[in-house]
């Protein structure tokens, strides 16, 4: 090996250990560059610091700037606020990027090949919310506000042009609600017609979407679109909807860039019913780890990985109980692993 990328490591809670082990072997397989650092989050972090966010995890990811991640979970009560919320801003990873593309042909949708940018940092979830007491009731009235900047917009549209002409992507879709809620997500659509006037109108097409009009679009005729961009909120559920239009939670990667680190994870949750059983689906972390390996220019081995998962699933008919096949995680990776 050339050189050697320090990384850290976060297996994760539930099936997390398990898809991460399958991870890290057709990674060796790959002979990818990273030199693990191995920390711990969420459940497994409570359990041996008292912190779903170990101060040594986050000195790791500090010292990194890269992460690849499993699941994790958060407590539930005891005033834990969710790891995966405070890792985005602790690092500022303001860009969610979230690829939905089919890999098993012959499902309900076919040929998906869709990129999703999520604004992750600011909108309704920056948690500012409060209850009104009257009279008796301590819960009478909820507020929440949220808060969409120019400059946090600037961040992810700018990302979000970049990458997506780099991918060769031929049209941005920004969707918001600025019909309705005028103010917060109309300075996201307005800041995207700026920006893309003055750096990007001669390299891609722009165009916007209502929300609840691009969820129809997108279950109807979800070819018309190319990338999406949208702030925090939406692109937590249009991320999930392009998910199902490609076979779920278990295929779909993601990537969270920010200006101080980036850190690669599956997107689904830790499944604690099915953890220890040998039965999970490793697919959506292995393809984090190929948007990892695109991260730090190792185009090659990403599309090798890409190319493995794609033969074993089609090829070879390896899959998964949530694929409809039999394999365990084990067997699936070894099949991988063949193929490389």
């Amino acid at each position: 090996m050339s050189h050697s990328i320090p990384a850290t490591l976060i297996a994760g809670d539930g099936i997390g250990p398990e898809i991460m082990d399958a991870t890290l072997a057709v990674l060796d397989a790959l002979q990818a560059p990273f030199s693990w650092d191995a920390q711990v989050a969420g459940l497994g972090g409570v359990k041996s610091a008292g912190d779903p966010l170990p101060p040594a995890t986050l000195d790791s990811i500090r010292r990194t700037r890269l992460a690849l991640k499993g699941p994790l979970e958060t407590p539930s009560g005891g005033g834990y606020r969710s790891s995966n919320v405070r890792l985005r801003e602790e690092f500022k990873l303001f860009a969610n990027m979230r690829p939905a593309r089919t890999m098993i042909p012959g499902g309900r949708f076919d040929n998906i090949d869709l990129l999703v940018f999520r604004e992750n940092v600011e909108g309704l979830y920056m948690g500012y919310e409060h209850y009104i007491p009257i009279e008796d009731d301590p819960h009478a009235v909820a507020i929440a506000t949220g808060v969409n900047t120019r400059q946090g917009s600037r961040h992810i549209l700018d990302y979000a042009f970049r990458t997506a002409i780099a991918l060769g992507r031929k049209k941005m879709t920004v969707v918001h609600k600025a019909n309705i809620m005028k103010a917060l997500t109309g300075i996201f659509l307005e800041t995207a017609y700026q920006m893309h006037k003055e750096k990007y109108a001669d390299r891609i097409a722009l165009d916007d979407v209502i929300v609840d009009a691009c969820c129809m679009k997108l279950v109807t005729n979800p070819w018309q679109f190319d990338a999406l961009v949208t702030t925090n909120l939406f692109g937590d559920i249009l991320s999930d909807l392009t998910a199902g239009l490609v076979g779920g939670l278990g295929m779909a990667p993601g990537a969270n860039i920010g200006q101080d680190a980036a850190i690669f994870e599956a997107v689904h949750g830790s499944a604690p019913d099915i953890a220890g059983r040998g039965i999970a689906n490793p697919t959506a972390l292995m393809l984090a780890a190929a948007l990892m390996l695109d991260h730090v220019a190792e185009h090659d081995k990403a599309q090798r990985l890409r190319a493995a998962i794609s033969d074993t699933l089609n090829k070879d008919q390896v899959r998964t109980g949530d694929l409809g096949g039999s394999a365990s995680t084990e067997a699936f990776t070894k099949a991988v692993i063949a193929r490389l």
